[in-house]
């Protein structure tokens, strides 16, 4: 079912109302963001955690490892898994800036709401690509979506009826196109869920020497298929998703901590200047002195 024209017009106007000049606002509901840009952006580089992000104005972009995924106005992308990529606001302008909702996704409720809705055998469409998917909001969530917004305008309600509607949208990213891959993830033991606990661990040890027949042994899966599945989930081998890990680190430890270097490169697990340096332009497109100063 298509949105109606009065639905999206509803939810972009709450949303022009709540987040007036450009950046991002966190609102009084737990998870959910707003982002406004009334210009096209350069390359950002970070992570997406596992969330709904929804185009309500304007077009977006980011690259999963060497793909580009585009989504614009009335579309709405999932990320299933802890992601790192790199994104950039492609169309917005003054008189139209490029409005986003996004809410975060909870795993545990996600187990829970699979669970009741007995869906853990559902196979992965083959239009599921990666963990990102990207699909046109249908008029039910687009309704939820815009309750959930109205309650900004009723504190009070929030702690009762946030939850209600924030696991409503959650059934409709679930039983819609593209929730098969959430499905999965949740669903013990399958190769998704072992995935998924992988990236945990890279995430918490990306510092470490990465020895991938001990990782695939963590998660109980041979190499070959471990090597298969990582990246048809993530669309980069495990060793390209660590050295993202890393390198992005290194840039925010030389940003915010203010960190040389030789330093940031050696915290993040970087054992060679040099190589550390190489790594770095070839990935944000320039050494980090410059990278930073530019910054």
């Amino acid at each position: 079912m298509k949105p109606s024209a009065d639905a999206c017009r509803e939810l972009t106007l709450l949303a022009q109302r709540l987040i007036s000049a450009d950046g991002e606002i966190m609102t009084a509901i737990d998870g959910l963001s707003l982002s406004r840009r009334s210009a096209p952006s350069i390359p950002c580089h970070g992570s997406y955690r596992p969330c709904l992000a929804m185009v309500l104005q304007g077009a977006k972009s980011l690259r999963l490892g060497s793909a580009t995924i585009h989504y614009t106005t009335g579309q709405y992308l999932v990320t299933s898994l802890d992601l790192p990529v790199t994104w950039r606001v492609s169309e917005a302008s003054a008189a139209s800036p490029h409005l986003c909702l996004s809410m975060a996704i909870d795993s545990e409720k996600v187990v829970d709401l699979v669970g009741r809705m007995e869906l853990g055998q559902r196979p992965v469409s083959t239009g599921d690509r990666w963990g990102i998917t990207v699909n046109s909001a249908p008029a039910d969530l687009i309704s939820a979506a815009t309750r959930l917004l109205r309650l900004l305008d009723r504190p009070q309600d929030i702690p009762v009826m946030a939850p209600l509607i924030e696991q409503e949208i959650l059934y409709r990213l679930l039983s819609g196109p593209g929730g098969e891959r959430l499905i999965t993830i949740a669903t013990v033991d399958s190769q998704d869920n072992r995935i998924a606990r992988a990236i945990a661990w890279l995430r918490q040890n990306y510092a470490s020497a990465l020895r991938i027949g001990q990782l695939a042994d963590h998660v109980n899966m041979s190499v070959s298929s471990f090597h298969h599945h990582f990246k048809a989930v993530t669309a980069m081998s495990p060793i390209q998703y660590q050295k993202q890990l890393r390198l992005t680190e290194a840039r925010r430890l030389m940003l915010v901590e203010q960190l040389d270097a030789g330093s940031a490169g050696y915290r993040v697990g970087y054992q060679s200047p040099s190589q550390f340096s190489r790594e770095y332009g070839r990935f944000f497109g320039q050494s980090p002195s410059r990278d930073i100063q530019a910054a």
